[in-house]
């Protein structure tokens, strides 16, 4: 759920500033979403996830063009960077 910043109640903006280490402005929207945590997965369960991962990755794959590793490396370094400006390639 999405709340505007200027429709909190000061006790609300209060709270929700402490928590982000910044004050609010009258303009900003607040989003808050709970995340539950799981504890652990069973192992039969994550391999049968792992096993549905790599037929999917394996079905990808088998769609693309083949590159050369250079070309295909710098794909994936733009697509870091175009995410995390401050990527560098390990070398």
């Amino acid at each position: 759920m999405i709340h505007k910043a200027k429709d909190l109640s000061p006790d609300q903006r209060l709270a929700i500033e402490n928590l982000i280490g910044q004050s609010l402005s009258e303009h900003d929207d607040v989003s808050i979403r709970k995340l539950s945590f799981i504890t652990q997965l069973a192992p039969e369960r994550r391999q049968e996830i792992l096993n549905e991962l790599d037929k999917y990755f394996a079905r990808i794959d088998s769609q693309r063009q083949p590159l050369p590793e250079e070309e295909a490396d710098a794909i994936i370094n733009e697509a870091l960077r175009s995410t995390r400006p401050d990527y560098r390639p390990m070398r």
